[in-house]
């Protein structure tokens, strides 16, 4: 298992495989520990918890007991159990009681981030922060009842301006190659419904790449939902592409976004958490996205900057791809950001060491212009 940093939230490292809740919801208690014993002995340590299922707060209570320093728990506010069932909710008391019954039932003190529930529309993003239930999750962090706010959706446009207020120190955003190429919508079923992709498109839409860029910029770590698509990316018939991902290309896809820090994959059982984790151990090939990318007639992504490695090895070992990175956030924001060129001066080797052999090119799927990319980020940061 290799882990990644949550950098505003005082340095917290979580597994780059996480798991989300729905998995364990409607198990025995003793399946339910079993999964989770596994799921800790294979690393995972990260683990969101968007359900108000009290049986599912109350065994997973019993599963942290002993060991809560060694997990990283993501509880939402806003997300409240009523008359035997699940209710988003922004009534105050009712967040509220549903935080503090979280709380209890899981035996602790503090959730590692207090995430705000589902946000995909203009006027809840406003009721929310105009209102007071960002101010309790304010409150919630100075007391240590939370270490970092986070919120999640669906929407580009919603998480873009949730970000934009400096409030946030995690999105949780759905991601995967087909929704990347999606416009903005309140709906969040506009995502899976195949007519919107009929046409095909042309790239990464343009509101998901700043949203990215932007979240890598401020230092917000995403977690990834929605990483398969509810299992359509995994079946020819489903998938938008017409073409069938396996696991491993949908896990790689989202751990080479920008500002991604885990994907959170809703796993039923041991033997899937266990495929999952085989992430590490499967041929490149395997985990290779681009093989499907480069080859469906109907999505473009020609010139652009996947960061997906293929470039490698370069000559003089210039990491390209992290070159790229660099360079796009600085030329999204109009400037070099202090913490970009930070990154960019740690690399062991920069973009003025190209020495234009051209092999990065011949290697890239995506026919990107990669010696012109150096030496525009040579000039941009100075060596």
């Amino acid at each position: 298992m290799r882990y990644r940093e949550l950098q505003r939230c005082n340095g917290i490292r979580v597994s780059e495989i996480a798991l989300g809740c729905e998995g364990f919801i409607g198990k025995s208690e003793e399946e339910f520990l079993a999964m989770f014993d596994r799921a800790v002995q294979l690393g995972i340590n990260f683990i969101d918890m968007y359900t108000p299922n009290p049986v599912f707060r109350d065994f997973m209570g019993k599963a942290i007991k002993g060991r809560r320093d060694h997990v990283v728990l993501q509880g939402h506010l806003g997300s409240a159990w009523e008359n035997g069932q699940y209710l988003r909710t922004r009534e105050m008391k009712k967040v509220k009681v549903a935080f503090e019954d979280q709380l209890h039932r899981l035996g602790t003190d503090y959730l590692d981030i207090g995430m705000i529930h589902y946000v995909d529309g203009e006027e809840d993003f406003k009721t929310i922060f105009q209102g007071e239930l960002i101010d309790y999750c304010k409150e919630l962090k100075e007391k240590g009842q939370i270490r970092g706010i986070g919120m999640s959706s669906h929407n580009p446009f919603i998480a873009k301006k949730a970000v934009q207020t400096g409030v946030l120190d995690v999105l949780m955003f759905s991601v995967n190659a087909a929704y990347d190429m999606q416009p903005s919508s309140e709906n969040c079923e506009d995502l899976w419904n195949l007519e919107n992709y009929k046409n095909g498109t042309d790239g990464i839409h343009p509101e998901r790449k700043e949203l990215y860029e932007l979240c890598e910029r401020e230092g917000v770590a995403i977690d990834v939902m929605k990483v398969f698509g509810g299992g359509d990316m995994l079946k020819a018939e489903l998938s938008p592409f017409g073409v069938a991902f396996n696991e491993y290309q949908c896990i790689e896809y989202c751990l080479t976004r920008p500002a991604v820090a885990a994907v959170m994959a809703g796993c039923h059982s041991i033997e899937e958490m266990e495929k999952l984790v085989r992430y590490y151990e499967v041929s490149k090939e395997e985990r290779d996205y681009t093989k499907i990318l480069t080859q469906v007639e109907k999505f473009h992504l020609k010139g652009n900057c996947m960061y997906c490695g293929h470039c490698a090895p370069c000559t003089v070992g210039i990491s390209v791809a992290d070159v790229n990175k660099y360079l796009n956030l600085s030329l999204a924001q109009g400037a070099v950001p202090e913490t970009v060129a930070d990154h960019y001066q740690l690399l062991e080797h920069h973009a003025s060491e190209c020495i234009a052999c051209g092999n990065c090119e011949k290697n890239c799927p995506f026919g990107v212009e990669i010696i012109q990319k150096m030496k525009q980020a040579a000039q941009i940061f100075g060596y």
